[in-house]
């Protein structure tokens, strides 16, 4: 058995791709066009990964999605949760849970989706981080 990818469907494939891509720094590696199923599939997967990636759906018809957090969460090990979790914030993107230990943090993508981020290896904790509250829920 080989774990494949994660599907989650997007409502803006331009903002999707704005989290997924430029903040948390997934990389595109294949797109479907399917103009019978009016459906667009795009992969993404993190850099140096061949293993399971995640599949952002996008329906052509729109479609209101609720219950986001029902999915459960992606999650992702990082090299520096701080650096990740800043660069995040500048591009406007909540921090749901700060990585005041230095080590795990959640943010949610632009469906609501939550995602998981875990720090490799061990860093101090630090301000701003350190005293931030939770925002939200993740």
């Amino acid at each position: 058995m080989q774990f494949l990818h994660t599907m989650v469907r997007v409502t803006n494939v331009e903002d999707s791709l704005r989290f997924y891509c430029n903040g948390l720094g997934l990389e595109e590696v294949k797109r479907i066009d399917n103009e019978k199923g009016r459906f667009t599939l795009i992969f993404l997967r993190a850099p140096g990964d061949k293993g399971g990636q995640v599949e952002l759906t996008y329906n052509w018809d729109p479609e209101t999605y609720t219950g986001g957090r029902n999915f459960g969460h992606l999650a992702y090990r990082v090299k520096d949760i701080y650096g990740l979790c800043q660069h995040l914030s500048d591009m406007g993107v909540v921090i749901n849970r700060p990585p005041r230990d230095g080590h795990m943090a959640f943010v949610r993508s632009p469906d609501g989706i939550s995602i998981e981020l875990i720090q490799e290896g061990d860093l101090p904790p630090q301000e701003p981080w350190l005293s931030m509250p939770n925002t939200g829920q993740w």
